[in-house]
């Protein structure tokens, strides 16, 4: 006789315990330009960095979610290299509850996938000629509670 689907007392599991798995990580875009060389690398530049986060459910259970850096330098305002990466993952998610999802397709994933980008960055603005540049951890739970926040209504 098979016990399968039932615990140790007889009776049928009460909830599928969640699972979130990365399936895949991958360069979705890249792009390098660096006019300023050779006369700007000698130079300290002035750094312009945005973030942003796209999620989308592929089929099912997986979900892919895009972390997109753009690092933008200049010195004495003109370009130095300007670095667009877009740095996706493939999830696997099952049982997660309704209202964890969005949190962690926008809080939990880019944050398994920014370690990744990061050292991405790091090796082609060292490719470029310039030392490495070293992207500060990013507070993804904050830009998430950022873009959720309700905007206030002016009368």
């Amino acid at each position: 006789m098979s016990n399968e689907g039932q615990n140790g007392n007889g009776a049928a599991p009460a909830t599928a315990q969640p699972v979130v798995q990365v399936l895949a990580q991958y360069i979705k875009d890249l792009s390098f330009e660096n006019p300023g060389a050779p006369q700007g690398l000698t130079q300290n530049p002035q750094i312009e960095f945005g973030v942003d986060l796209q999620a989308r459910q592929n089929d099912g259970t997986n979900y892919e979610v895009e972390l997109k850096l753009r690092i933008h330098a200049t010195v004495a305002e003109k370009q130095l290299f300007l670095l667009e990466l877009t740095y996706a993952g493939l999830f696997r998610l099952e049982n997660i509850p309704e209202d964890a999802l969005q949190p962690l397709l926008m809080i939990q994933a880019p944050h398994m996938l920014f370690p990744f980008a990061r050292r991405i960055v790091a090796d082609v603005v060292r490719d470029g000629g310039m030392p490495p540049l070293m992207v500060e951890p990013i507070d993804f739970a904050a830009l998430y509670q950022a873009r959720v926040k309700p905007t206030s209504l002016k009368a």
